[in-house]
């Protein structure tokens, strides 16, 4: 597809002056685990593993990202399982994503650091399931799919992060239940659940779908990890199975208390550098951004964003562009860097096919801004409110348009004022 360059569109939008802006600290308190690994360690205690024979093979099921330290606790989990003299193996947990094949599965696991030479244990990234049973949800039938690599394990321990979801609010959002309801039901198992979800309610396709998944597999428990604002593990507990959706929703309660976002709600121009499934599912946070564009899902009150631009892809997402249509505008760089069949494969298989939009695709950053800009509509560069993220995880450093310093909370520091310029049409911050 041709997108028009600047020389066809220049002349559509004048352009505007720009705002002055600030550079921000955003530093919120937080607590935070000294030693993650060796926390995961000691939590491993809490299961169960006396029924099993030694050399029994236990599978670690995990492969969430941007989880922090991930390669470090999943390595410490499974030299606590061979210590204990079994025999480890990591059985990816993601559902669709890496395009839906092994390979790509085990290339998502090499992105977070997780190989088997690194963890010294066998990858059984097989796509295989099995349908299991069948739940109904609502007025849904809906067949449970369970990995196959996963069920001919002796034990099952799954790792993730206990976090907001990126398409709903409920008593259990993303965490452990997830983890073995979907990221264990691979392609198949991904796909039902999402499609019974968006109809019948993802918290009670969940409550349904796990007591079938804890009968099919030989789970013992999990490793939930819960992460403060700047990204870091603030809390590790293992949880035994049986005991998920019981436990879980304190630990989500907690890590809505730390979750990252923005120092301010009301912006009129968000933008953002990068997305990308490192960074989020959603490729960018829902839950900061405030847009969900989910069937049957409400977006959330807050924050209150009238536009977003968001500018290219991080490299580790290789390609999967899910979550730009979140965005009003994009550019042609971040378009030249999509990989469709990724991109697609992730949307069609969670059901979130808005999140695969394009948006107006700019030539460039220059023209972005203007167009941003322009539709805001009565546009006033002494008043305008424009925040501008790396992305969606990091926080901590932003930019923030001069109107808006005196509504930064206590927590945000201006450390210095900048400028913004455009060389060739790229964008750049100096320093007044």
């Amino acid at each position: 597809m041709d997108f028009p360059d600047r020389g066809d569109v220049d002349h559509l939008i004048d352009p505007q002056p720009l705002p002055d802006f600030a550079r921000v600290r955003y530093e919120p308190e937080t607590d935070a685990v000294a030693d993650p690994p060796a926390a995961a360690r000691t939590e491993l205690d809490r299961l169960d593993f006396d029924g099993l024979e030694p050399g029994a093979t236990v599978a670690v099921a995990v492969g969430s990202r941007g989880i922090h330290r991930i390669d470090d606790v999943a390595d410490a989990v499974v030299a606590a399982i061979r210590d204990r003299g079994f025999e480890p193996v990591v059985v990816p947990a993601m559902g669709s994503h890496g395009g839906a094949t092994s390979e790509g599965q085990r290339e998502v696991l090499e992105s977070l650091g997780i190989t088997e030479s690194r963890l010294d244990a066998d990858i059984d990234a097989r796509m295989d399931t099995e349908q299991v049973d069948t739940v109904t949800v609502g007025d849904t039938a809906m067949p449970v799919h369970v990995s196959t690599a996963a069920r001919a394990a002796d034990a099952v321990v799954v790792l993730n992060r206990v976090k907001p979801h990126t398409n709903y609010s409920g008593r259990v959002e993303s965490g452990l239940t997830k983890m073995a309801v979907v990221g264990l039901g691979k392609q198949r198992g991904a796909k039902a659940f999402h499609s019974t979800a968006i109809e019948a309610g993802y918290a009670e396709t969940l409550d349904a779908a796990l007591p079938v998944v804890e009968a099919a597999l030989p789970l013992v428990g999990g490793v939930a990890l819960v992460e403060n604002f700047h990204e870091e593990t603030a809390h590790i507990e293992a949880i035994p199975a049986g005991s998920f959706t019981d436990r879980e929703p304190a630990l989500l309660e907690r890590a809505y208390d730390e979750l990252a976002t923005l120092p301010v709600d009301d912006i009129d121009l968000l933008v953002v550098d990068e997305l990308g499934k490192d960074v989020s599912g959603a490729g960018m946070d829902t839950n900061v951004v405030g847009r969900y564009r989910v069937l049957n899902a409400p977006d959330p009150d807050e924050p209150a964003i009238n536009l977003l631009y968001a500018r290219g892809l991080t490299d580790a997402t290789k390609g999967n562009g899910i979550g730009i249509g979140l965005a009003d505008v994009t550019r042609k760089a971040a378009v030249d860097q999509l990989d469709l069949r990724k991109t697609y494969a992730n949307a069609l298989t969670s059901g979130s096919t808005a999140k695969a939009k394009l948006p107006l695709v700019a030539p460039d950053d220059e023209f972005a801004v203007r167009t941003a800009l322009s539709a805001l509509g009565g546009y006033d560069p002494e008043t305008v409110r424009i925040v501008w993220i790396r992305n969606t995880q990091d926080l901590s450093t932003l930019r923030v348009s001069e109107p808006l310093v005196e509504a930064l909370p206590t927590a945000a520091t201006v450390t210095d004022r900048v400028s913004l310029s455009f060389a060739d049409g790229t964008a750049s911050f100096t320093r007044d």
